[in-house]
C-alpha cells in the first residue's frame, strides 16, 4: 500500500473535507491551496469559487460516522481544475492558476499510474 496522507480542509461554513493524497504530493496541494487563496481577491469574475482552507495534514485517518467528507486527491484536483476552468475572468490572467492546478493534476495522474491505481 502506498504511503498516503490526508490534507484537512475547512470550508467557509465550517464543514471539514479530508483529501487523501500521496504523502509525496501533500505539500504541493497545500502550496497550491495557499497560492489560490492569495490570488482569489484579484479575480473580478462573477463566479469566483469559494475554496476551503488547508488547516492540517494527518497520516492515518479513521472517520467516525458523519464527522467529515473524504475525497481522493485526484478527484479533488480534477474538481478544482473544472471549477477554475469555468471562471470567466477578464482582468486577471487565470491561465497561470490553471497551469499550476494542471501541473499537480498531471503529477498525480503519473503517480497513480506508476502505483497501478488508475
Amino acid at each position: 500500500m502506498p504511503d498516503m496522507t490526508h490534507v484537512l480542509l475547512q470550508r467557509a461554513d465550517g464543514s471539514l473535507l479530508f483529501v487523501e493524497m500521496p504523502a509525496s504530493h501533500a505539500y504541493q496541494l497545500n502550496a497550491l491551496n495557499l497560492r489560490l487563496h492569495k490570488e482569489l481577491s484579484k479575480l473580478t469574475a462573477d463566479n469566483v469559487p469559494a475554496l476551503p482552507r488547508a488547516v492540517a495534514e494527518v497520516g492515518s485517518l479513521e472517520l467516525m460516522e458523519g464527522a467529515a467528507e473524504r475525497i481522493g486527491g485526484m478527484d479533488y484536483v480534477n474538481e478544482l481544475e473544472a471549477t477554475f476552468a469555468a471562471v470567466r475572468e477578464g482582468e486577471y490572467p487565470i491561465v497561470s492558476l490553471l497551469t499550476e492546478i494542471r501541473a499537480l493534476q498531471a503529477q498525480l495522474e503519473q503517480w497513480y499510474e506508476e502505483e497501478g491505481l488508475l
